[in-house]
């Protein structure tokens, strides 16, 4: 299945090209990927990305509730 996507290739020696992005994957690493592991399927992996990038678009601050729970 594609999603017809084409990668973006900035010049050469664009040093912060990625940085924005690298910066989240690693949040995003460090916050849920690492401390939850092991993850015993793709559908585990990608209900809990989804509760974190909810979470990560709605703080708190905003939404008044808490950080999804660790998994069970």
């Amino acid at each position: 299945m594609s999603a017809c996507i084409d990668a973006h290739i900035g010049t050469v020696g664009d040093a912060l090209d990625n940085a924005l992005m690298e910066s989240q994957i690693g949040l995003y690493k460090t916050e849920l990927i690492k401390p939850r592991g092991p993850w015993r399927s793709l559908a585990e992996v990608e209900l809990a990305t989804a509760e974190w990038v909810d979470w990560f678009n709605h703080p708190p601050a905003l939404r008044h509730s808490q950080r999804p729970a660790g998994r069970a």
